[in-house]
Parts: C-alpha cells; structure tokens; sequence
C-alpha cells in the first residue's frame, strides 16, 4: 500500500489508517486485537487511530493489553491518540459535565496515562481531539514542548480544527503541526468549500479523515438513497462496492486525506482499502457531490 509523508523523512504513514474508535465493542481479546492488527499489516496498514476518551477511557488499554501480549508489533506501527475532551462515566467520577481542557498540565497527563495504557513508550503523534473555545495557544504550546522533549511524544497535531485555530496554534510553535483530523465524506462535504483543506494543502499538510461511510448511515438511511444509488452504478463500472466508492470519494482530493477505516471486520477492511486502487473520474465524483447533497455545483 502506498505512504504518505507527513514529514519527509520524519514521519509517514499508510494510506488508509485504522481506527480503533470502536474496539471495546469487537467482542476481541488480546490475542484477537493481536491478529487483527498483523492481518492490517498484510494489506499494508501500520497506522492505528486512538482516543483516550474512546470507548469510555477503556480502549487505549485493551489495545494496549495486545501490544502487552506481542511487544514487537509497536515498531511496525504508528500510534496516533488524541486527547482534551472529557464527559461523565465511570473512569471519572469527579467529571459532571462534557468539556474540554487543553491546559498544559492536562494535556500531558493526558498523554502519559496513554502511554501507560497503551502500555508503550511514546506516541508517534498526539492530537487535540477537538478545538476549545478557552484553549491558549502558549499553553499548548508549552505542553508540547514538553512530551517532545521527553521523548514521550514525536509529533502533533490537532482533531477537528478551523483553519484559523490552526494556524494559532501554529503560530506558537517551532516545529510543524502534522495534521488535522476532519470528518470528511460525501454526506460531510462542508470542508470542501470552506477553505480547511485549502488551507492545510496550501501548508503541505496531509488531513486524516474520519467517518468516511458517514457513520454507517450511507448504508441503510433513507435520505442517502440517492447517493446508494448513485453509488452503486458508479460501483458497476469499476466492479466496487458502495464502501469502496465512497472510500475513493475521499481518497480523490487533492490534499491527499487519509482515510481511516472504522470497521473491526477485517474482510470489511480489506474491502475498504482496496479503494486505493479505484480511480474516479471527475464526472463520477460530482455525481456522488451531487447526489449526497441534492444539487448541483453553481
């Protein structure tokens, strides 16, 4: 499967990426996350996607048990997490409302308890998983300064940014941001015309993109018909299936969006990565524009 540089020479990763969002519900044991992630190594897929606040706090560390159980995995991988966000649940019983904290402090707690979790050394990169209205720059700034001096951390980025918080935060470091992780499919096409992949692609900055399959919906929803059919008659004409078609949909853009497989079937996720194959035409891909969202361009 082909790479991608995020820095050259630094840091690449695989074209299509594995999210682990949902591990706690794969009814998987140790040895069973062990195999899923060697048969993602078959087809070529070394980076995995986490969040601390995954599956309540708990994914981190059922992934973290098969790196336990099989520790030469973790230099075949790129581990990316993501921290800031909080809310009520169990592993939290002093939380009684959903925020957000990206003071320094926290953010490299955040970070340390993922390192334990995920029972590793360092992450490969570290993301703020959502932007905070009080978030200060320096402060975050500072945090990061302080895992990558550590070497707990290598890189970072940020999750669901604006251009324009981007670029703050940006503005208070010394090294570069190495992405921005958007939810960007057919059905979620407001990044598109907004100027966020504008921005990152003027900057050189590859984007991961979540929920590509719009949640699951694109599958069974009755206001995605249109684009099921669409889809499918574009699938035709290339021998693809629906997840394969809209998995191309983002794989086309220009700024090179990585998208991350949400699936822990690893037949669903063979599928879904032999997108990379699929070219669209140009045509085809403003018909699934058009039929996700009811009209056409202007």
């Amino acid at each position: 499967m082909q790479r991608v540089n995020l820095i050259p020479g630094q840091l690449s990763f695989s074209r299509m990426v594995q999210g682990y969002w949902r591990l706690t519900d794969w009814n998987m044991q140790a040895q069973d996350v062990v195999r899923f992630v060697e048969q993602g190594l078959e087809l070529g897929i070394t980076t995995t996607d986490h969040a601390d606040v995954y599956g309540a706090f708990s994914e981190e560390g059922m992934f973290g048990q098969a790196l336990k159980l099989a520790p030469g995995l973790r230099d075949k991988i790129e581990i990316v997490s993501k921290c800031g966000i909080l809310f009520p649940c169990e592993r939290l019983p002093d939380v009684n409302v959903v925020h957000y904290n990206n003071e320094t402090d926290y953010i490299v707690s955040a970070a340390e308890r993922s390192l334990r979790e995920l029972h590793t050394d360092y992450l490969d990169v570290l993301l703020i998983h959502r932007p905070d209205p009080l978030m200060d720059a320096d402060a975050v700034a500072e945090a990061f300064s302080r895992l990558q001096q550590a070497g707990k951390v290598k890189h970072f980025g940020v999750s669901n940014f604006s251009a324009a918080k981007f670029a703050l935060l940006q503005s208070r470091l010394d090294f570069p941001l190495v992405t921005n992780q958007l939810e960007i499919s057919a059905v979620h096409s407001d990044y598109l015309f907004d100027g966020n992949l504008d921005y990152l692609q003027q900057h050189r900055v590859v984007p991961m993109a979540w929920s590509c399959l719009g949640g699951g919906g694109v599958f069974h929803d009755f206001q995605y018909k249109a684009l099921r059919d669409c889809a499918a008659s574009i699938g035709e004409q290339h021998n693809a299936s629906l997840d394969q078609v809209l998995m191309a949909f983002v794989l086309a853009l220009p700024c090179q969006a990585l998208p991350i497989i949400g699936s822990g079937n690893i037949e669903r996720v063979r599928q879904q990565a032999a997108a990379v194959d699929i070219q669209l035409t140009r045509q085809q891909w403003f018909s699934l524009l058009e039929a996700a969202r009811g009209y056409t361009v202007p």
